[in-house]
């Protein structure tokens, strides 16, 4: 999907010799954009902090209180180790849907690679912490519980945390891109009023894909540093 009408055109040109598709540099772009928001975001709050909150620092308590909170409640004590990658995780895929909903902006998670990038680095994380914590004996998630099925269950199971990839990857980006494209289109069509119910639908789907990003993270994460029957 390429964007009729967005701010940062410009990189289009800009990664021309790379090959890179306009929808690709847009994504790219606005990618760009965004850790600088948050990298901004970030130094403001971090910047003077007082015993009583207050304005930018007082909002970013809440965020990482309530993210911290549910990696409690889903992980346990073991999951405060992984709290920057999963809040990371969160606050890059929220921001990302919620910017698409801006006239102008792309939302980068409407890319799939985007998405896919997200994936792959919740399926590396799960799998290196899963050998670091039970070392070869981290095979036995893959074995299934009757011995003599083993070899089938092996198979079976590296396609199904495959599959996780696919997942985690396809939901984010169909949810964004479908609604960025049906937003587009009424946009082009009325611009005025008519878009603004899916305005707001796009606000419920925005926080709903991050959480359900960040869950299965955390789900297959945890899954990893359990011990496997």
């Amino acid at each position: 999907m390429v964007h009729p009408f967005l701010f940062l055109q410009f990189f289009r040109k800009l990664l021309e010799p790379l090959h890179i598709t306009e929808a690709g540099a847009d994504a790219i772009a606005y990618t760009w954009l965004i850790i600088a928001l948050l990298l901004t975001v970030s130094v403001l709050a971090a910047k003077g902090l007082k015993t009583v909150p207050g304005g930018v620092q007082n909002f970013m308590e809440v965020v990482i209180s309530g993210i911290e909170n549910m990696i409690n409640e889903t992980m346990g004590e073991h999951g405060k180790p992984f709290f920057p990658l999963i809040a990371t995780l969160a606050v890059f895929i929220l921001i990302s849907n919620l910017i698409g909903l801006v006239p102008g902006f792309f939302p980068p998670t409407a890319n799939i690679n985007t998405t896919a990038a997200c994936a792959v680095i919740v399926f590396v994380t799960t799998h290196v912490v899963g050998v670091k914590e039970h070392g070869i004996k981290y095979v036995k998630h893959f074995m299934g519980p009757i011995i003599w099925l083993a070899p089938m269950m092996f198979f079976i199971e590296v396609i199904g945390h495959f599959s996780r990839v696919i997942s985690l990857t396809l939901r984010l980006f169909g949810n964004m891109n479908g609604h960025e494209l049906v937003l587009m289109i009424f946009f082009g069509l009325a611009p005025f009023l008519v878009p603004l119910p899916m305005m707001l639908m796009g606000v419920l789907v925005s926080f709903i894909q991050a959480f359900v990003f960040m869950l299965l993270a955390m789900i297959y994460i945890q899954g990893s540093l359990e011990e496997a029957h």
